[in-house]
């Protein structure tokens, strides 16, 4: 315990900061990172894999996986996935129309992830391209991609589309906060590139996270690699404090649209 306060009482403290500094700057102003940046000295908020070490995760981790924490965030999973699907109800009711009447095919896109301990399940998402997107092989989505339909660019852009994902929160394969999954066809690569990629399977996925609220959406090696260090840093200071941060955060996001393709 006396390891692990100073982390979890330093990453509270410093979240704190990221998150009323980051909700009262204007939505247009953004660089590199969503949310403005913290009062903190620069790129204070990921983590230095030059100087990185994965025993710099030890309390992180010791900290989520403790029984009484999981508990709390399975817990905490739960209501805000129940809350999030009976509040969302009337609009997906709206969107599962609307998706097969622009493209023909299923309303429901189910695509394999990689979840916690490396274990494939398969993620649920609103359908917003084309049945025949991925003809050619599995590629990153890329900027005013035309395999988006006219739906699906507008559901894309307010994160309509990820909002099925709380059936996997409730199934219990994602949480509703950590780091996104990757698909098994790009892990590979992924963790050739990028030092320590696997720590991220040390917990459950989430439907948002820590990168996806600070950084803009990227679909290269280099937007990975920038992502993995927001994940570390997510790691090395979870807690409840910081997963309600990231929630509030990213109905800032969903609301204007930040970084969507």
């Amino acid at each position: 315990m006396e390891v692990m306060l100073p982390t979890a009482v330093g990453g509270a403290a410093a979240l704190f900061g990221a998150v009323t500094y980051g909700l009262l700057q204007p939505a247009g102003r953004r660089g590199g990172s969503r949310g403005g940046r913290w009062l903190s000295p620069p790129q204070s908020d990921r983590i230095d894999l030059a100087a990185f070490a994965p025993a710099d995760l030890s309390a992180g981790l010791a900290r989520a996986s403790s029984p009484a924490f999981r508990m709390a965030k399975r817990f905490f999973d739960i209501m805000l996935a129940s809350l999030l699907l009976l509040a969302s109800a009337p609009l997906l009711a709206v969107v599962a129309i609307l998706v097969p009447l622009e493209s023909a095919g299923p309303v429901f896109y189910r695509q394999e992830r990689v979840g916690a301990g490396g274990r494939v399940f398969r993620i649920v998402k609103f359908r917003s391209m084309r049945q025949d997107a991925e003809a050619g092989g599995a590629r990153w989505a890329a900027v005013n991609d035309d395999r988006v339909t006219r739906i699906g660019r507008l559901i894309r852009h307010f994160r309509i589309d990820e909002i099925p994902q709380a059936f996997n929160v409730l199934a219990g394969d994602m949480s509703f906060v950590g780091p996104r999954p990757e698909r098994p066809e790009f892990v590979g690569l992924l963790r050739e590139a990028i030092p320590h990629y696997d720590l991220r399977h040390s917990v459950k996925p989430g439907i948002t996270g820590w990168a996806q609220v600070k950084h803009q959406y990227g679909a290269s090696i280099e937007d990975a690699v920038e992502k993995h260090r927001f994940d570390l840093f997510y790691l090395k200071n979870n807690g409840p404090l910081m997963d309600l941060g990231i929630v509030l955060l990213t109905v800032r996001v969903a609301l204007f649209g930040l970084g969507a393709r």
